[in-house]
C-alpha cells in the first residue's frame, strides 16, 4: 500500500484532549477503510503565518499512514466537512523516516538546553 504523511490544523479554541481526539477519530476512519496509522504526533498549539478562518493559532497534528488511496480520500473528505479542522495537507512519500519528526526534534532540543542552565 502507498505511504502518506498528513498534517492537520484544528481550531485554537479546542482543548488539547479534543485536538488529540480528532487525531484518534481520523485514525479510526483510516483503519475502518483498510489502512493503518504507523505513527502519530501531536505538535501542540502553534502560531500560523497568516489567519485562517479568523484564527491566528491552531492545534497541529502529524500522521504517518500506510493506507489505500480510497481510505485517504475518505479521511480528507471528512476532515474538510469537520467544523474543527481548518486545513489538511497530505503528501505521498516513498518511505517513512525513522524517529521523531523535525518539529518534535526541535522540542527535544529546547528541553535539553533548559536542563543545562
Amino acid at each position: 500500500m502507498p505511504l502518506y504523511e498528513h498534517v492537520l490544523i484544528a481550531r485554537q479554541d479546542l482543548s488539547n484532549a479534543q485536538a488529540e481526539g480528532l487525531v484518534e477519530h481520523f485514525s479510526t476512519v483510516l483503519s475502518d477503510n483498510g489502512g493503518k496509522v504507523v505513527e502519530s504526533e501531536y505538535w501542540g498549539v502553534k502560531t500560523m503565518a497568516y489567519k485562517i478562518n479568523k484564527n491566528r493559532k491552531g492545534h497541529y497534528a502529524f500522521l504517518k499512514t500506510d493506507a489505500p488511496s480510497a481510505a485517504v480520500q475518505e479521511m480528507e473528505r471528512l476532515a474538510r466537512l469537520h467544523d474543527d479542522v481548518m486545513r489538511v495537507l497530505t503528501i505521498k512519500v516513498d518511505a517513512h523516516e525513522e524517529g521523531p519528526s523535525v518539529q518534535m526534534q526541535k522540542r527535544d532540543e529546547r528541553d535539553t538546553r533548559r536542563e543545562r542552565r
